[in-house]
């Protein structure tokens, strides 16, 4: 079953458990889907549901940065529970020694040897891993081996 099937079954599910958050949430998702559908005219594929979860975790763990920084507790409670539900669709996440493993794979491919060819490295870490990590932790580590 695809993940936009999956989403839908589960709408369904949230809808008859009466999970207002989990519907909520999946709903918003399914509107982004369709969105892309209209505008680009295609089907989503499943590379395509990760990109965009990818997104939209990112977007709430932003959320949930600026609102704790304003004392939200509210509002963070909320975005840590859509995050958590967003969290059930995508790949599970390299951790630390097996992100760096990787890149060290990757930089040995690439010939990289300096900050210089950081673009090089990172365009073939976000092939390579893809939502296995964020760009963000897999900047930080090739930092932390070139530099």
């Amino acid at each position: 079953m695809s993940i936009k099937d999956q989403i839908k079954s589960d709408i369904k599910d949230a809808m008859r458990a009466k999970e207002v958050a989990k519907r909520d949430t999946l709903r918003n998702i399914q509107a982004l889907v369709k969105q892309i559908e209209v505008d680009e005219r295609r089907d989503v594929t499943d590379a395509d549901m990760e990109k965009i979860l990818m997104k939209y975790a990112k977007q709430r763990e932003d959320s949930i940065t600026q609102f704790s920084e304003a004392g939200r507790d509210d509002l963070v409670a909320k975005e840590e529970a859509e995050l958590i539900i967003i969290k059930t669709y995508l790949p599970e996440q390299m951790d630390d020694a097996e992100l760096e493993a990787t890149l060290k794979e990757i930089i040995a491919t690439t010939s990289a040897t300096s900050m210089k060819d950081m673009g090089k490295v990172m365009g073939a870490a976000k092939q390579a891993i893809g939502s296995k990590a964020d760009g963000g932790r897999i900047n930080a580590c090739v930092k932390k081996i070139l530099g």
